[in-house]
């Protein structure tokens, strides 16, 4: 059974070029409700905790500086089928493979600079979310 809610954070790149407001709009029209939701800066090492499954990837390293060169915002947001819904919202990680009108294809630069970060699974939502926020956080 499919979790009502997903993780999303708006990457630096996003922030940095003054998207915050769009991408919110973006997913609240989409039927979103935002449950938890904070403007934060990772610092090295938490970002990469938070990238640890890549650890041993090559772009590991440029991952963990870039999440962590400027502030995010970090969301918990609820809808049926989220962590699907967002996924479709947000698009392609690629940006020239997104589909028109995706978060991803409007904002992310490319690749590496994408603009948003989604949960993949519902497992790893609930993982996430729970880095970010304590439950007294979530509404």
């Amino acid at each position: 059974m499919a979790s009502h809610r997903t993780f999303t954070m708006i990457k630096p790149d996003a922030v940095e070029a003054g998207h915050i407001g769009n991408i919110l709009k973006q997913i609240t029209d989409s039927g979103f409700k935002i449950v938890a939701m904070k403007f934060t800066r990772l610092s090295k090492q938490k970002a990469g905790e938070f990238y640890a499954v890549h650890q041993e990837r090559p772009f590991y390293q440029e991952l963990v500086d870039f999440m962590s060169r400027g502030p995010i915002v970090a969301a918990i947001l609820e809808k049926e089928n989220a962590v699907e819904e967002l996924r479709k919202l947000i698009g392609a990680t690629n940006p020239a493979n997104a589909e028109p009108g995706t978060i991803r294809a409007l904002y992310a630069k490319n690749v590496g600079e994408n603009a948003v970060h989604g949960s993949d699974s519902d497992e790893n939502a609930a993982i996430e979310a729970s880095f970010h926020f304590a439950g007294v956080e979530i509404f």
